[in-house]
């Protein structure tokens, strides 16, 4: 399983980026693909989740109604769409992708097996 993830950049505060990451390998049957952020000295934080078999999402509270994950080009590709970034936002974004994860643990790193190489998104006033 390969994930790539792509799209990072630099970003006014308020401003949108889309983030993408392309998978190959994975059966999606019964998996999920999450993205993740990392902040320079903070734990590795899940903000969203798409979960293989019937799209359900979840996001954390800190991106939620701002932050949008979803699937195009059939399952192979998995977007986030970052609107009204936050100073905060800046961190390395990483996705992630697993199987027979149950809906508790969508947001903890320790339940993927598979990781993108991560792109910076870096947040400025």
């Amino acid at each position: 399983v390969q994930l790539q993830a792509s799209g990072g950049g630099l970003v006014q505060a308020g401003g949108s980026l889309r983030l993408s990451c392309a998978v190959s390998g994975l059966t999606f049957g019964n998996s999920a693909i999450a993205w993740f952020r990392q902040a320079p000295g903070k734990e590795r934080e899940g903000i969203a989740c798409i979960v293989s078999d019937n799209d359900d999402t979840v996001y954390s509270d800190s991106v939620k109604g701002r932050f949008t994950i979803f699937r195009d080009n059939g399952p192979n590709t998995v977007y986030l769409e970052m609107n009204n970034l936050k100073l905060e936002g800046t961190a390395v974004y990483y996705c992630a992708a697993g199987s027979g994860i149950i809906l508790s643990s969508v947001r903890s790193a320790t339940a993927y097996a598979y990781w993108g190489q991560g792109t910076q998104v870096t947040v400025s006033s």
